[in-house]
């Protein structure tokens, strides 16, 4: 078991996305998960129905007494509520661990369409958040709340994230259409791209959330931030053709494909 793995996350109680999901991902890749939980959810593969959130202290105090204790070898950031907590979060990971890797999924939709990032919040994300991370994982519509526009070309759009000052850019291509899927790295000053067939299913519940903790275990094991990318990739594109047909809505990965 390699890699110390952070993840400060939501609870997802249909197990397919948040925290079930991350700790999932980084299992199934030899890593060893710690969790900060910042909300719980009620939900399934239909839809959020309720949130309840994880006072910032609280949130606060679990990352210390892991991070003081077991350390970490990187942090994933999932879903983070609100304004108080992203800061609270930031305040920590400055503190404790500014030279881990940091991999930020700004989670702010769910799969169904539920909000999951109160208005308010968008702007500490910016400020707070995205500059301490070493690489960030919007898909678009999360892109396109960043940057208040509406993107055509994510190759631009990858470079002109990083005005964030984040070190480096995954912009994910699902939402764009097309047979394939194309995913931009931007590194700072290099573009990265990678393709694949578009899977026709309605079994994509936490794939952000897997991809982003699959790099995040990647980084930890001491790959690169391109191998980390592609690792990712292939892993949860294994996990998408093999899920298990879980739910009657967005169902959720098999995140032990590799192992099963």
């Amino acid at each position: 078991m390699k890699g110390r793995i952070l993840i400060i996350a939501g609870s997802d109680s249909g197990g397919g996305a948040g925290i079930q999901g991350d700790i999932k991902t980084v299992s199934a890749l030899g890593g060893y998960a710690m969790t900060a939980i910042t909300a719980i959810t009620v939900q399934n593969t239909q839809s959020v129905s309720d949130v309840h959130a994880v006072p910032a202290h609280i949130i606060a105090a679990q990352m210390n007494v892991t991070l003081d204790d077991i350390g970490a070898d990187a942090l994933k950031t999932g879903m983070l509520h609100d304004a108080e907590v992203i800061g609270t979060i930031a305040s920590v990971i400055s503190k404790k661990a500014k030279s881990i890797p940091c991999v930020v999924d700004p989670v702010m939709i769910s799969k169904s369409g539920n909000a999951l990032l109160k208005a308010n919040a968008v702007v500490a994300l910016k400020e707070r958040l995205l500059p301490l991370a070493t690489l960030i994982t919007p898909n678009i519509p999360e892109a396109e709340t960043l940057l208040e526009c509406k993107i055509t070309d994510t190759r631009k759009a990858a470079q002109e994230l990083g005005k964030f000052k984040s070190k480096a850019v995954l912009l994910k291509g699902g939402h764009m259409p097309g047979d394939m899927i194309t995913d931009v790295l931007w590194d700072g000053s290099t573009l990265h791209e990678w393709q694949s067939p578009r899977i026709q299913t309605t079994h994509t519940h936490g794939t952000g959330c897997t991809l982003a903790s699959a790099i995040a275990v990647s980084l930890g094991q001491g790959l690169s931030l391109t191998d980390s990318v592609a690792r990712a990739r292939d892993y949860v594109i294994g996990a998408i053709k093999n899920a298990p047909g879980f739910g009657k809505g967005h169902g959720p990965l098999n995140h032990g494909w590799k192992q099963a």
